[in-house]
Formats: structure tokens, sequence, C-alpha cells
């Protein structure tokens, strides 16, 4: 992997993932399959890559350490060193966001927040459509809103991929009450990246969110079939041997 040249618009991005009240607990939008595969190592190198030039910045991975990431994604230290560690020092340290505490909370209203377990707690199809979800409002203060967490004060940071685009909504009133309800996205200006492209980087990045929320689910999963073999062939063993000395007992 090689060292993007995007990283150093992550320092300068808003907070990922978050507003001013917090994350919503749910959405009313209809949500997208993320369609991840958290055993595509290349996959997961692509989303290491995407976080850390992207996310970074404002956001740290506390519970997740470089060298972990480094066995289980398949990368030697030279290539953490050169392609991820931007602010760490030792393989063994984990991921720290740049952006302190005290000047997320200055510029946001609330500090970023740890990504350590967002995918744990809001779910891969959330996220990518999270990512996906950016429409212009020109009565935003940060010039967009999000169709999956209406009102958030976060701008679109990826705006350079994906581009620009409308949310084409639909109004009906009963009782004196509005409802608005979203239908379709319209582009408005172009990104570096098509739509298939540009899916294809958020599916990578959510994937690497999945994997630090539990970086050791693989090994437990292949832990989990041996102790079922073991649980089978002890379950065998165990009728045989109550056959052989029940065998006289009539």
């Amino acid at each position: 992997m090689l060292k993007s040249t995007m990283l150093r618009t992550a320092t300068a991005v808003a907070v990922l993932f978050v507003a001013a009240e917090g994350f919503a607990a749910g959405s009313s939008v209809e949500l997208e399959p993320a369609n991840i595969d958290p055993g595509n190592i290349a996959s997961l190198q692509r989303g290491a890559r995407n976080f850390m030039n992207y996310c970074s910045g404002c956001h740290g991975a506390q519970y997740v350490r470089y060298n972990t990431i480094g066995k289980h994604l398949e990368l030697s230290e030279d290539q953490l060193i050169d392609n991820l560690m931007f602010n760490a020092d030792k393989t063994f340290e984990t991921i720290q966001a740049s952006m302190t505490d005290a000047d997320g909370a200055r510029w946001y209203g609330n500090a970023p927040p740890d990504m350590s377990l967002i995918a744990r707690s809001k779910g891969s199809d959330y996220i990518y459509n999270f990512l996906k979800g950016f429409y212009v409002d020109p009565t935003s203060p940060t010039g967009v809103d999000n169709t999956v967490l209406a009102g958030t004060s976060m701008p679109h940071v990826l705006w350079e991929l994906q581009g620009f685009q409308e949310g084409v909504f639909t109004e009906t009133t009963e009782d004196g009450v509005t409802t608005r309800t979203f239908e379709r996205f319209e582009p408005l200006t172009a990104g570096s990246m098509d739509s298939e492209a540009y899916d294809d980087f958020v599916r990578d990045t959510v994937n690497f969110l999945v994997y630090i929320a539990e970086p050791v689910r693989g090994e437990r999963q292949v832990l989990g079939v041996w102790v079922m073999i073991y649980l089978l062939v002890f379950l065998i063993v165990a009728i045989m041997l109550k056959k052989e000395i029940w065998k006289d007992v009539k």
C-alpha cells in the first residue's frame, strides 16, 4: 500500500459519524446492505489505508494495536510504519487521533468519538449508508445533511471522492403534520470516483471498522469450529461407552 496524498486533509476534516447530539439510534431510511467480506484481506488492507488517511486525523481506535492489525492483515512492520503509522512510533501502540479531545470539543461541540467499537454499536449497514447519504442542504451550517442521520453536524469529508448530490424528497401533510420522505439522490457535481468505485471505497472502510471492533473474530470462529468437532467426537465416544457399560443391564 502506498501512502495517500490525501493524508493532508485528515486533520482538517470534521468529526466522522458524529452530530452535536451524538448518534441517532436508527434511521427511517431503508438501509442498503453493505455486503462486506471480513475474510477479504485485500479489502481490509484498503480499509485500513482509507481509515488512516481520512479518519485518523479526528478519530482514534484505542482498543486495537498496530501490530495486531499487521498480524491479521498480513502486513510487515515496514509496511505498517510506512503506510499506517502517521502519528505513532512503536507498533505496539494503539491508534490515536491527531486531534486532541480539547480541540475537538472546541471545534465541534463534542470530542470526536473513538471508532474502535462503532461497528458493533451501529452495524455495518448503518455506517455504509451514512457515508453514502450526504446531500446538499443550503440551510445546514456545513452545507450538507444526511439521509441516515438528519441534522448531522459532520460535513461531507469525502466529497472529493463522491462529489455532491441532491436529495429528492416528497412531502405529505396529514392532520397538519408534514412528513418528509426520501426518494432518491440526483448527482450535482462529479467526484474523482464513479459511483461504483466510491461504493467499493466505502465498503472497504466499513469492512475495516467491523474488523477493529473485534480483531479476534476470525480466530474465535476457527476455535469454535474445533470446539464443536471435539464435542461431537466426545459425544460419540460417550454414547459408545454408555452402551458398553450398560449392555448387560436388562
